[in-house]
């Protein structure tokens, strides 16, 4: 296991910290800030405005006026994708910025960042903006001599809340198909990692987008969460984070104006590797699954089913993956793994790893906080794990897969399902049959074959039962930023009663 090193990148000094309202920076009305922390160290990068109620009633105000009265939603498909494509160049012309921000405030590695996350969020962008002008709304042939047609018009008013684990690629999952549709925004980041959100606000501000399109509060999200959750003028909640917190988001929209929300919440997927695998690109895959962004990510596999003809082979290559892995500073290009987020996942980490061993798991590796300050933990692998321990039943949401071992296909799937998620799946196989047979019994919204996290914003993803409904990504997530309208008219002189 490698060891945690400091590493000689620059910083870049951080220019945007208070709130984005109606196309200014200001400070939040209390004046308050709260501190941004560095996972490497657990030291503060810088104070950060903190929003709160009152906040949110001027970002809201701020939507709300340029929703109903503003150029965004009047103007033509093609201008709007116009300016989100030149928001996407911005974004690209900052890529190093952008990344460093993710990195120091996030703990995700450097060169990822700069590789995927903030690349991705441009062609994220593109993609919108590109089906900007194409909303189209259909021809109804109705009976009883009328005519009719559908409208597909912006659902209005969109809060946004966002997660930490993943500040670039959620700020424009719901940003970008929410803009395509005519919406305006309030974004909320999560509290952890506020500062590449805010950059994105100066962007846009660049780019074109009127004032009050696009609003930013930082805050928490007992506060500035719960006032988003349950405003009057919000038309729209999507979220992205945990069960728990998505059932208060869900409570607190009805409670209040009815809004439709879309939650894209845990998850604890399975991921099942049958004996015809190629055992050398099936670690590959398993430990990708559950290893990417150290383990912080819903679609995880962090319960990893192995047939047992390969089982024993199988977590050998699995141990000695996670004994080669670098962890350390991610401003580091040899490291493979930086810290956890804050302290209080990472505490939540090593908490879980207790539980497994306590319920009788055995840790075959891993499980130890590493360096001497910051949030870093080793790459954890359990086997001797069954259904009823905590570490297979909860979202750990951090490096720890468990692994265990199955005879046939059809037991595979009854543990599979074995669970209240059901974000992501993945089968490793070179029989179609199995492929097929596993892909259609599987309740989870994704199903990966023959590999793991392949994500395009082409391919919606969203999850079954308890990881939420909505789906982000794809052209079925701009639907869910529109509403429909039926216009019909009497054929003359034609009886319509």
């Amino acid at each position: 296991m490698g060891s945690h090193c400091e590493s000689s990148v620059k910083i870049p000094p951080i220019k945007f910290t208070k709130l984005f309202i109606n196309g200014n920076f200001v400070d939040s009305i209390s004046g308050k800030t709260f501190d941004t922390i560095d996972p490497r160290t657990g030291e503060v990068i810088t104070k950060v405005s903190l929003g709160d109620r009152e906040d949110v009633d001027l970002a809201v105000k701020a939507a709300r006026h340029a929703f109903d009265y503003g150029p965004w939603p009047r103007m033509s498909g093609s201008e709007r994708g116009r300016m989100m494509m030149k928001l996407a160049d911005l974004i690209e012309e900052n890529v190093e910025e952008i990344a460093a921000l993710d990195a120091v405030n996030g703990g995700k590695l450097f060169t990822l960042c700069k590789a995927i996350d903030i690349p991705g969020a441009a062609r994220t962008l593109r993609y919108y903006a590109g089906a900007a002008d194409k909303i189209h709304g259909t021809v109804l042939k109705m009976s009883k001599g009328l005519q009719g047609y559908t409208l597909r018009e912006p659902i209005g008013v969109v809060g946004s809340i966002i997660p930490w684990n993943f500040p670039t690629t959620m700020f424009f999952m719901k940003a970008a198909p929410a803009l395509a549709a005519g919406c305006t925004l309030v974004v909320k980041p999560a509290e952890q990692t506020p500062l590449s959100a805010l950059y994105y606000a100066h962007l846009a501000k660049l780019a074109g987008i009127p004032d009050g399109v696009l609003n930013v509060v930082n805050g928490f999200g007992e506060t500035a969460g719960a006032a988003i959750s349950a405003h009057m003028d919000i038309d729209k909640v999507t979220f992205t984070g945990s069960t728990e917190v998505g059932r208060k988001i869900m409570a607190a929209a009805a409670a209040s104006n009815l809004k439709p929300v879309s939650l894209e919440l845990g998850g604890k997927s399975p991921l099942l590797i049958f004996d015809d695998a190629d055992i050398d690109q099936a670690a590959d895959i398993a430990f990708r699954g559950m290893f990417y962004n150290k383990g912080e990510i819903c679609v995880a596999s962090s319960r990893v089913y192995v047939q047992e003809g390969i089982y024993e082979k199988l977590v050998k290559k699995l141990v000695e993956k996670a004994k080669a892995t670098v962890v350390g500073d991610p401003f580091d290009p040899q490291v493979n793994q930086g810290p956890q987020t804050d302290k209080k996942q990472f505490e939540k980490i090593l908490s879980y790893i207790e539980h497994g061993k306590r319920e009788g798991a055995t840790l075959l590796t891993g499980g130890k906080h590493v360096g001497q300050k910051g949030y870093y933990i080793e790459p954890t692998i359990f086997t001797d794990v069954n259904e009823d321990m905590i570490i297979t039943k909860e979202e750990i949401f951090g490096p720890v897969m468990s692994l265990m071992k199955f005879k046939t296909m059809e037991e595979a799937i009854k543990r599979a399902n074995n669970t209240t998620y059901g974000l992501a799946s993945g089968i490793i196989t070179k029989n179609l049959n199995v492929a097929n047979t596993v892909s259609r019994s599987i309740r989870a919204g994704v199903v990966w074959i023959n590999c793991y996290t392949a994500f395009d914003v082409d391919c919606p993803y969203g999850g079954y039962k308890m990881s939420g409904f909505g789906r982000d990504f794809g052209l079925d997530a701009l639907n869910q930023y529109l509403q429909i309208k039926s216009v019909v008219t009497p054929i003359h002189d034609s009886p319509w009663h």
